[in-house]
C-alpha cells in the first residue's frame, strides 16, 4: 500500500447524538504520534462502516443461545424486526445516510431472489420456522445481504474512498449481471465461475482503492480489497453456519464451511460493489480529476 497526505478529513456520519463521543476520541488520541493515531482511527472507522454487520452477527449468537421453542415470536420473525427496527433508528438518528438505506434496500430485494431460488435448489435451507417468509426463506435473510452493501457504502463515505482508472460503468455493470446469472445458471449450464474470476482481474487489475484514515491517504489494487473482504464474509458464514441459522446439505454435524464458498463471495461482492455505485458514483482522486479536467 502506497502512503500519501491530505488536509480534508474524510465524512464521519456519527449523528448529533454520539458527535461528542466522537470529539473526545479524537481528542484522546491528538497527543498520539500520527502513525499511532491513523492506525487506532483505521480500526474505529472501520468498526462504524461494520455497525449494522457486527450488530446482525451478534443477534444472531445471542438468539441462538437464549430463544426458547414456545416464545410467541420466532426467532427468524424476531431477527425481521429487529433488523429493520435498527435500520430505522439509524436513519432517525442520522447515524445511517439515505444513500446508504437505498443501497440496503436494493441489495435486500436482489438478496432475497437469490435466496428463494438456491433454496429451491438445495444448495442450504433454513431449518426454522417462520411467519414472515416468502418461499422457505425467512425475511431476514435479505438483511444479511444487505450487510455487505451497507459495510461498502458507508467504508466509501467513511473513508472518502476514490477509484483510479475506474472503467467503463458498462463493464462493471455487464460483469455484475454474469456473476448474478451464473449462481442461477450453474445449476442447468457449466459454471463458468472461473472465467468469471479472469474477467474481476481483467476488468479491475488497474483499479487502486485511495481511502483516508484522517489525513494520510492510502492506497491498495480493489482486486486485492475483494479478495480480504470474502475472507472476512466467509469467516461470517461459519458462524451463521454455527448457530444453525442456515445450514447446507452436507453439515449433518457442523463443520466449517467449504473454501468454495470463499470463492462465491468474492464474486458476490463485485455484484455488491456495482450495486453501490448505482447510487454512490466511484470518484477518481483529485488529482485524476484535476487532469481530466484540464
Amino acid at each position: 500500500m502506497d502512503q500519501g497526505y491530505r488536509e480534508r478529513p474524510a465524512a464521519h456520519e456519527t449523528g448529533p447524538y454520539l458527535e461528542p463521543l466522537r470529539i473526545l476520541i479524537r481528542g484522546a488520541l491528538a497527543p498520539l504520534p500520527w502513525w499511532l493515531s491513523e492506525f487506532l482511527l483505521f480500526g474505529l472507522k472501520q468498526a462504524w462502516a461494520c455497525l449494522f454487520a457486527a450488530t446482525m452477527l451478534a443477534l444472531l449468537l445471542v438468539t441462538k443461545v437464549i430463544w426458547q421453542p414456545g416464545w410467541p415470536v420466532h426467532r427468524y420473525d424476531f431477527l425481521f424486526l429487529a433488523a429493520l427496527t435498527i435500520q430505522i433508528l439509524f436513519l432517525r438518528f442520522r447515524m445511517e445516510s439515505w444513500d446508504e438505506a437505498r443501497v440496503i434496500l436494493v441489495y435486500h430485494v436482489t438478496g432475497t431472489v437469490m435466496e428463494i431460488f438456491k433454496v429451491r435448489m438445495g444448495s442450504w435451507a433454513y431449518p426454522e420456522t417462520s411467519l414472515l417468509q416468502i418461499g422457505g426463506v425467512p425475511l431476514f435473510s435479505g438483511f444479511m445481504y444487505a450487510a455487505v452493501g451497507s459495510f461498502m457504502a458507508r467504508t466509501i463515505r467513511i473513508f472518502d474512498m476514490r477509484f483510479s482508472h475506474y472503467p467503463p460503468m458498462w463493464q462493471t455493470g455487464f460483469l455484475a449481471i454474469a456473476i448474478y446469472a451464473n449462481f442461477f445458471s450453474h445449476h442447468f449450464l457449466p459454471d463458468i465461475r472461473y472465467l468469471l474470476f479472469a474477467a474481476t482481474v481483467i476488468v479491475f487489475w488497474r483499479v487502486n482503492i485511495h481511502f483516508t484514515t484522517d489525513k494520510t491517504t492510502l492506497r491498495m489494487p480493489l482486486v486485492l480489497a475483494a479478495f480480504l473482504s470474502s475472507t472476512f464474509l466467509w469467516l461470517a458464514e461459519n458462524i451463521g453456519t454455527l448457530t444453525g441459522t442456515w445450514i447446507y446439505p452436507t453439515q449433518k454435524t457442523w463443520h466449517v464451511v467449504s473454501f468454495g464458498k470463499l470463492g462465491s463471495w468474492y464474486l458476490l461482492l463485485y455484484v455488491s460493489f456495482v450495486l453501490v455505485t448505482l447510487v454512490v458514483k466511484p470518484r477518481p482522486p483529485e488529482s485524476e480529476k484535476e487532469r481530466h479536467d484540464l
